[in-house]
């Protein structure tokens, strides 16, 4: 069994952003509703799973807000336009077959661990479909990252890539279960998280090579060879102590469906009328034909 888990906020922000300018008759913007249908639409493609969920951010959990009350104060507020589109799309999620879940006070990337996790436990192959850095400290055997970024193809002809152990080693430069290490040394500006002055990944890396663990750097750091990197770590040692709880990814989370629930079944009928209001007039009749497909499949089962 192959389980698909989306971050739903991450690829509408990505198809808001992406397509600009698209809207229909009544002048409502439909270009993060086109953009997410498309993308999830291709994944099911490239990856034929037979499980699926588009998980949601709702809201921060307390323990990381009593660590650092500042977490992500700083970030921007969601586009105006995109507002009305994400709501459109949290509905439109089941017409394509895939459960839409999130958990109160609850960040997504926990709830996808523990997803993760559960299928783990089953030996069911899990794709992490995501650009969130936390996440891949999950990769292992059987769970790999889907992502369709440029940098990150094997090839300029490949579509998507996965991301294994081997090449979440030569992106990060460690392991993934030390990705988050290389987090608690260099923090994240986007979530108003501090880091070691100066340090960037690829030193973070350099260092915990060196040292062979954030804990042996922590228990001595004199074994740091440069001076000044030396005298930053020791300055900052309560600071890595805190990203270590805030980064920690929660893998337990009480999950809202269970995990042989999700299989994907798309709903044509009203996922149709859905696309029809949105005016996709190409994607639409891509739908119609795969659901008379589909339906000539049934039939056929059948008989």
């Amino acid at each position: 069994m192959k389980l698909l888990l989306v971050d739903g906020h991450y690829y509408v922000y990505r198809s808001f952003f992406a397509i600009r300018n698209l809207s229909n008759s009544r002048g409502e913007p439909t270009n993060a509703i086109y953009g997410f249908v498309k993308t999830l639409r291709r994944m099911v493609k490239d990856l034929q799973p037979d499980l699926g969920a588009v998980i949601w951010d709702e809201g921060l959990p307390a323990r990381r807000t009593e660590l650092q009350p500042a977490y992500k104060e700083t970030r921007a507020e969601m586009p105006a336009e995109m507002r009305p589109q994400l709501s459109f799309i949290q509905k439109l999620v089941p017409l394509l077959g895939f459960h839409s879940l999130s958990l109160p006070d609850t960040e997504a990337d926990d709830l996808m661990a523990s997803y993760a996790c559960e299928a783990v436990r089953k030996k069911y192959e899990v794709v992490l479909a995501t650009n969130d850095k936390d996440l891949f400290q999950l990769v292992a055997d059987g769970v790999k990252v889907y992502t369709t970024n440029k940098a990150d193809l094997v090839t300029p002809k490949d579509a998507f890539a996965l991301l294994d152990i081997e090449c979440v080693i030569k992106k990060w430069g460690v392991r993934p279960e030390q990705i988050g290490e290389v987090l608690c040394l260099i923090g994240d500006s986007v979530d108003n998280i501090p880091g070691v002055p100066g340090l960037g990944p690829k030193n973070a890396a350099n260092l915990l090579r060196e040292c062979g663990s954030l804990d042996a750097m922590l228990a001595n750091p004199d074994s740091i060879k440069n001076e000044r990197i030396r005298e930053k770590v020791k300055a900052a040692q309560a600071q890595i102590l805190q990203n270590r709880e805030m980064v920690k990814l929660d893998t337990d989370l009480p999950l809202p469906a269970p995990l042989d629930d999700l299989k994907i079944r798309p709903r044509y009928d009203e996922l149709i009328a859905a696309i029809e209001q949105c005016e996709f007039k190409s994607l639409l009749q891509e739908i119609r034909d795969e659901a008379e497909k589909s339906a000539a499949t049934v039939q056929g089962e059948l008989f």
